[in-house]
């Protein structure tokens, strides 16, 4: 019986040394990905040390407009017709502003005039804003006799939608989207002078911002231009003012020196209370999106 003849010890030599290769290039594959994995995890670290810093700096700034609201110096006190504040904090920049609600105009208790003013203040045609106006009269208005809510409805639902009005308060500013006739874009511009709680039949002129000025019946640009001249006087001496709300909005936003961006956004309502529970948030949302 012939004895199978063993390989040269050179070609062992060559085997042993191919599986070194593939065992160097499958550890330096391994250690590839786990630097990668590594590296990958570290910056998400970092982005979120540095978002929970920009959060808490306008969390801060928040606290910060709260008091400069009722600052007991009324030279020293924040005036909320939605000029800006500044000031640093930590590593960031937080920026403010607050408008009183009392300056928007409230959908469910402004007058039809009002409305339709506002309507027509964003580019809106005559006979376009008045049907505008109207709906949102509808969507709040309880329902009448003689099947008005049958109607109604019916309206809605030859626009492909699947509801009908209220025919109760709106409950919320993001509420006026349902409401037939309103897009997008006519929201996006109307959202910053909405409201639902100041319960007034028209925007208080001390301090609605322009668009919600123009919604005042009887403004004319003469007008708006004194009205506006005199804010900008107000700004030097701030005791000038007839007197800021109870109920703000308010916009704070922090940068870190990096870049990084916090935004928040809090209705609030002073109680008067003081004590532990000066005020009360009605609304708090994060980010830039309405």
């Amino acid at each position: 019986m012939r004895r199978r003849s063993l390989p040269p010890p050179s070609d062992q030599r060559g085997v042993a040394l191919l599986l070194v290769l593939w065992a160097c290039t499958l550890l330096a594959i391994l250690l590839g990905g786990y630097a990668a994995l590594a590296r990958t995890e570290g910056l998400q670290a970092r982005y979120l040390f540095a978002q929970t810093q920009a959060h808490y700096a306008a969390e801060a700034g928040l606290m910060r407009a709260v008091y400069g609201l009722q600052d007991p110096v009324a030279k020293q006190r924040w005036i909320g017709d939605g000029r800006t504040y500044s000031f640093p904090y930590d590593n960031a920049k937080v920026t403010l502003s607050a408008i009183d609600e009392s300056g928007k105009v409230d959908l469910n208790t402004a007058t039809p005039e009002v409305l339709q003013a506002l309507f027509r203040a964003t580019g809106m045609k005559p006979a376009e804003a008045q049907v505008l106006a109207d709906r949102v009269v509808d969507w709040h208005s309880p329902t009448g006799l003689g099947g008005e809510a049958d109607t109604s409805r019916a309206a809605y639902v030859a626009a492909g939608r699947d509801y009908g009005p209220r025919h109760g308060p709106f409950a919320s500013i993001e509420e006026l989207q349902m409401v037939l006739g309103i897009t997008p874009a006519l929201y996006r511009q109307l959202a910053p002078v909405i409201t639902i709680w100041s319960g007034t039949a028209s925007p208080n002129p001390n301090t609605a911002p322009p668009l919600a000025l123009a919604a005042i019946p009887g403004m004319t640009p003469e007008q708006m231009a004194a009205i506006l001249a005199a804010r900008a006087r107000q700004a030097t001496d701030p005791s000038l003012v007839l007197g800021n709300g109870t109920t703000h909005s308010i916009r704070s936003e922090a940068t870190l020196a990096d870049g990084t961006r916090a935004v928040l956004r809090a209705t609030i309502r002073f109680t008067g209370q003081g004590g532990a529970q000066p005020y009360a948030v009605l609304r708090w949302q994060e980010g830039e999106t309405e």
